[in-house]
């Protein structure tokens, strides 16, 4: 549920930001490329933050 409220967030921030109004095909379109591009780095942020909090020294150091 968190994630579909997330998500839909994210497209409302696209439509306020971008001042979009969804009454034609192009504006639709442009929306979802423009939400494309936003969940492209979204998925981009994500893998990189997982991939430092995986390299990361988590266990205390054995004398």
């Amino acid at each position: 549920m968190f994630v579909v409220l997330f998500l839909l967030i994210g497209a409302f921030f696209i439509i306020a930001n971008e001042n979009i109004k969804l009454d034609s095909k192009e504006n639709v379109y442009y929306l979802f490329d423009k939400y494309g591009q936003w969940f492209d780095k979204l998925i981009g942020n994500g893998r990189t933050a997982v991939g430092y909090a995986i390299k990361m020294q988590w266990l205390p150091e054995s004398k």
